[in-house]
């Protein structure tokens, strides 16, 4: 109480308003990986420094496009003219391993908002031959992930390029990415089930379930089989050639794809029909990672964190590069063994492409199956956290705990009206425990602890759909 010396009138302001809890956001995800640059406003960047950006356009302005290949063209034909001219399209080297520019493409085009990047490297200039993991390194790759353990707003881990790991890199890499999970509790991590070639669905899945381990696994979802994109394969004018063999050749050696569209000898019509197939040849195939980690944001901005990322269409996916039938996806969802469940992206006649699974790889644990439930504790775990910041050093009374315990109530009160509670009421929804007696010790207190207890009902998605049909029996 203030003290008064003077006669006159006082103004005191009064606070009504409880505390109340602020919700965090759900869907930040960090994609670490190569990039074509690395620096803002001509200033280079320190590497492996995440950044924040909200679209394509502001990623392209900081870490730059896509790799360019090296492709060589050969024109053959009875003369010049183009209804004459036969094109073949052949890379010099093998199809670069760099792809963080066409899966955060593929992220934004299926919903995804803010993220964070974090660049390891550049891309190296000599033309790429030989096996991917000779340039994706892993130890930069587990750099950049420790760098986003100081980032408390990221909410989901991608890392498309870990396909090009060899086996035991890879398991390090997804090891380390479920134990930062399990340590933060804040965040939730996408994984990739590499499509070995000649192999078969049961063979790629086994393979991933065997390396995985069997530690912290309900931070995590497996996502399978890889992608047929719409999106545009990447090449550069000046570094595809041109081998002009026609019968009067316009071309001479040594000329690019540049000359042809720009040069003085520039023929539009001939560069339009030599693109069409350089991108009908070389189709852009993705992983499904990123264009989850999209997914994730469309639904948790549309309907809500506690809604299954699934039965929703991809966006930029012609088709699944392998069909999985219903039978193979019975071992995939559900495995009595290891219990690593994996979802299966699927083409549905009518329907298109549809994420067509909901589990986490935690797929035998009956609290934390499904990746919305574990998502959706993430949240009111880490709104709550942040919200009680101002209890701290607070008289620990049951003036102090009456405060939490409304605030609380107040906010899963609201989630429960939203629909991501079970129960017909609210007291059927969620419980809210705090006092001497129910949580705590006198010793507690003592020793300056408040202990509080959330008992949730969180909503499960209905996986299986089950009508029962018989006959009914006429009646005379």
């Amino acid at each position: 109480m203030p003290k008064y010396r003077k006669p006159g009138v006082y103004i005191n302001e009064i606070s009504k308003l409880p505390p109340s809890v602020a919700p965090v956001e759900t869907a930040i995800p960090a994609f670490v990986g190569y990039t074509e640059k690395r620096e803002k406003n001509g200033v280079v960047l320190n590497n492996a420094t995440p950044v924040k950006i909200s679209s394509l356009q502001e990623f392209e302005g900081l870490f730059g496009g896509a790799y360019g290949d090296n492709l060589n063209v050969t024109l053959t034909g009875k003369s010049t003219a183009l209804a004459d001219t036969s094109i073949s399209v052949e890379a010099v080297n093998s199809i670069s391993p760099y792809n963080l520019y066409q899966n955060l493409s593929l992220y934004f085009t299926n919903g995804g908002g803010p993220c964070y990047v974090v660049s390891i490297g550049l891309f190296s200039q000599d033309e790429f031959s030989g096996h991917p993991s000779d340039v994706i390194e892993s130890d930069k790759l587990l750099e950049g992930l420790k760098k986003l353990e100081n980032f408390d707003e990221v909410t989901l881990l991608v890392i498309p390029e870990a396909i090009h790991l060899n086996q035991t890199e890879r398991r390090n890499l997804h090891e380390s990415m479920l134990a930062q999970c399990a340590k933060l509790k804040d965040r939730f991590a996408i994984f990739d089930v590499v499509k070995v070639p000649g192999g078969t669905v049961e063979s790629d899945v086994s393979t991933f379930r065997n390396y995985i381990g069997s530690r912290n696994l309900k931070y995590g979802a497996a996502y399978y089989p890889p992608l047929k994109t719409s999106i545009k394969f990447k090449f550069k004018n000046e570094r595809t050639l041109i081998a002009d063999l026609r019968t009067g050749t316009v071309y001479p050696e040594g000329s690019t794809l540049e000359s042809v569209k720009n040069g003085s000898l520039a023929d539009i019509n001939l560069y339009n029909r030599i693109v069409k197939e350089i991108e009908s040849k070389f189709e852009v195939i993705l992983y499904p990672s990123a264009a989850m980690a999209g997914i994730y944001v469309m639904v948790d901005n549309s309907r809500g964190v506690w809604k299954a990322p699934a039965n929703v269409s991809l966006n930029a996916v012609k088709e699944p590069t392998v069909r999985i039938s219903n039978v193979q996806q019975n071992h995939m969802n559900v495995d009595v063994n290891s219990g690593k469940s994996i979802n299966a992206i699927r083409s549905f006649i009518g329907k298109g492409v549809l994420v067509w699974g909901a589990r986490t790889l935690a797929g035998n644990d009956n609290e934390w199956r499904y990746i919305s439930v574990r998502r959706f504790f993430n949240f009111v775990e880490e709104s709550v956290k942040k919200s009680s910041g101002f209890v701290v050093f607070e008289p620990n009374d049951a003036n102090t705990w009456q405060k939490v315990k409304v605030m609380i109530e107040n906010f899963l009160t609201n989630l429960w009206k939203s629909g991501a509670l079970a129960g017909a009421k609210p007291e059927e929804a969620y419980i809210v425990k705090v006092g001497l007696g129910q949580t705590m010790s006198a010793q507690d207190i003592l020793e300056g602890r408040m202990i509080v207890e959330i008992g949730m009902a969180a909503v499960r998605p209905a996986e299986f759909i089950i009508f029962r049909f018989f006959h009914k029996l006429q009646k005379s």
